[in-house]
């Protein structure tokens, strides 16, 4: 896609969204149903596709589950690397290849419970961004910086919106 085709495409959301700033308002949703013989659950993803989340191998879990914490990882990537591509395609930049790694460090002593001093959850990550592309360093510290500013899950765990749980 060229600049021209992604501003066309985007221009009459963003104008609706000036005209009607309710109609900007998105409801994101997620839904898991437990398995609890097999310590997992069953998550739907928007495209209906379902992949079995379970315990990561460090708290007990098999190979055969994706850990939640990794999906969390894969979701940031998922959105980083949507966002690259949007930002370098609105900019005109063409990228012979692009790559987003993260990494995430947490201590399964918190999430067993076996130490209460250690927390529990990912407490550090890292993303890193390959960029192939013929353009001066300036330009790609700005296309990554741009990508930052919209992706919409590297804004969420930077501003960690209030959670509210309910039964």
């Amino acid at each position: 896609m060229d600049p021209e085709a992604l501003r066309a495409l985007q221009a009459p959301l963003k104008q609706a969204y000036c005209d009607h700033p309710k109609a900007a308002h998105v409801v994101a949703r997620a839904e898991a149903v437990l398995d609890q013989s097999a310590l997992g659950c069953i998550v739907t993803t928007a495209q209906g596709l379902t992949r079995f989340a379970g315990l990561h191998q460090a708290a007990g879990g098999d190979r055969n589950a994706v850990c939640a914490g990794d999906m969390l990882l894969e979701a940031l990537v998922a959105c980083a690397g949507t966002t690259l591509a949007a930002v370098a395609t609105a900019n005109g930049v063409t990228l012979r290849a692009a790559r987003i790694t993260a990494e995430g460090d947490w201590d399964a002593r918190g999430t067993l419970a076996a130490d209460r001093a250690v927390p529990v959850g990912i407490t550090a990550i890292r993303l890193h961004f390959h960029i192939d592309a013929d353009i001066p360093e300036a330009l790609r510290q700005r296309l990554i910086a741009t990508t930052e500013r919209y992706c919409v899950v590297l804004q969420t765990l930077r501003r960690t919106p209030p959670i509210v749980t309910t039964a």
